[in-house]
């Protein structure tokens, strides 16, 4: 199930909804919020719904280890323990078949390579339990001393299966002492509604723009139709492969970013106060800042949990770029268990130490334009790496960016897909910019001193929300393409 599940906006949501706000004591609307994110979890993974349940319950018993044993080795043990079973555990399920592929590729062994599904958000809800044990080891928050209590923690529907990264932390105290009001409440409608906007009118349009020029996921996955998938990729002209790039660079952000603002929104509408994951990176000037705004509790883990504790930037140059290296080579392999992922991992471990040495005083220099300019480029080529898992699409695209295909500039197609899909092109664009949300900010302030924009003000408060739901219902309705990108992950 997924936010954008007709079933899921108007039966699961509602049903939901209204059950938690006639139980008025916070036990017992913990109690129905973990039976309902148990239940949004089982519809999509009826059997690994016990991994989760699992693990939670593994790391609840370290952590009462932990707590009582603080200071000793039994302690650090269990710490230990937690993060090899949690590791242990996504490595199986996520790696076995990439390293059995390599195994066969150099050695001939195994004959068969395992194919074991991938549970549905393991990777988010695997890193969550780790930053609890990990903080009650370090005494940065209290064990939780009931397993329901921790449970619902992992399992919250709103993030547990494509973040963000929410910490325990953040939200124990609102677990037990939360307070829903109105005015949250309408806060979290409207996160949610433009969530669900951006992910079916934007997202979804920019998505089949990009399967019908550079393919589906499914049909580059088969192996059969490799030589034939080659020559359609290196059958399109410049123009094409440019906007096929573009509009998944514009659907990756805005299919993310919306299950982001949704997850946000439902933790509003139920009292919890989750961290933005983005702050629109595509308007950074660097690729310092640009992942300083794209998947922010992602790279906030592997600051806080790898990289400080590898020693940080504190050990002289040589030991931060090795720092860097591991954390980048890990945050590539965790996006996906193959080798275009590590690659593009390493990519851009390579301009982040570029940018903290040689292009530091450069950039400084380099007008704004030019460096937004630049940061763009780098992560619009960084998405070809992202998108396609074999090399073989990757080297072709690549050719395909520069002509080397012989394909031609243009032609008939690139110029009618432009044209017809030209006004979600826009909107996508000016959705990936902070300006309606500026425009937000400053009708809120002119409605401070103005009864008549204060009127406006109320009436696209309530207006908005209601419009952009219908319009994403109707959108839904019929619309067998809608996946959200980050689930495999």
């Amino acid at each position: 199930m997924v936010f954008s599940d007709l079933f899921f906006l108007l039966v699961f949501l509602p049903l939901q909804l209204v059950t938690c706000a006639f139980v008025k004591e916070t036990p017992k609307r913990n109690a129905a919020l973990l039976c309902f994110s148990l239940f949004f979890y089982a519809w999509g993974e009826p059997l690994y719904v016990f991994i989760l349940i699992g693990m939670a319950f593994a790391d609840w018993l370290l952590g009462l280890v932990i707590a009582a044993y603080r200071g000793k080795r039994a302690a650090k043990v269990a710490m230990i323990a937690s993060i090899v079973v949690s590791l242990g555990l996504l490595s199986i399920f996520k790696y076995t078949g990439f390293f059995a592929e390599n195994l066969q590729a150099v050695f001939g062994v195994p004959k068969e390579i395992p194919h074991i599904p991938l549970p549905i958000g393991i990777s988010f809800y695997t890193f969550q339990l780790l930053t609890y044990v990990i903080d009650v080891y370090r005494g940065q928050t209290k064990c939780s001393l009931r397993f329901h209590e921790l449970l619902l923690y992992a399992s919250l529907f709103h993030q547990c299966i494509a973040g963000p990264i929410v910490r325990y932390s953040d939200i124990q105290h609102e677990i037990l002492h939360r307070k829903k009001n109105y005015t949250t409440m309408g806060k979290g409608v409207q996160r949610f509604c433009v969530g669900l906007a951006k992910k079916a009118l934007l997202a979804n349009s920019c998505g089949a723009v990009v399967d019908m020029i550079l393919l589906p996921d499914s049909t580059l996955a088969d192996p059969a139709k490799l030589t034939d998938n080659l020559q359609i990729l290196a059958s399109r002209p410049i123009l094409l492969v440019w906007t096929g790039m573009l509009f998944f660079m514009l659907q990756i952000y805005l299919d993310f970013s919306a299950y982001s603002d949704m997850a946000i929104g439902l933790g509003l509408m139920e009292g919890f106060h989750y961290k933005e994951n983005f702050n629109y990176p595509y308007t950074a000037k660097s690729i310092t800042e640009f992942w300083r705004c794209w998947h922010i509790s992602l790279s906030t883990f592997f600051r806080d949990y790898v990289y400080i504790p590898l020693g940080g930037n504190r050990k002289g140059a040589r030991r931060t770029i090795i720092n860097l290296l591991i954390v980048w080579l890990l945050t590539g392999f965790w996006h996906g268990a193959s080798w275009n992922f590590i690659l593009w991992g390493l990519y851009y471990f390579i301009f982040l130490v570029l940018e903290k040495t040689y292009l530091r005083d450069l950039l400084q220099r380099t007008p704004l334009i030019l460096r937004h300019a630049y940061t763009m480029l780098v992560v619009f080529f960084g998405w070809v790496l992202f998108r396609f898992t074999r090399m073989q699409y990757v080297g072709v695209v690549l050719k395909g960016l520069f002509g080397l295909n012989h394909s031609g500039f243009a032609g008939y197609e690139a110029t009618t897909v432009l044209k017809n899909n030209l006004f979600f092109l826009i909107a996508a664009l000016i959705a990936v910019t902070p300006l309606v949300h500026n425009l937000r900010l400053w009708l809120e302030e002119k409605a401070k001193y103005s009864r008549r924009m204060l009127q406006v003000k109320k009436v696209v408060w309530i207006a908005a929300p209601i419009v952009l739901t219908l319009l994403s219902i109707l959108s839904l309705v019929g619309n067998a393409y809608n996946p959200f990108l980050y689930f495999q992950f």
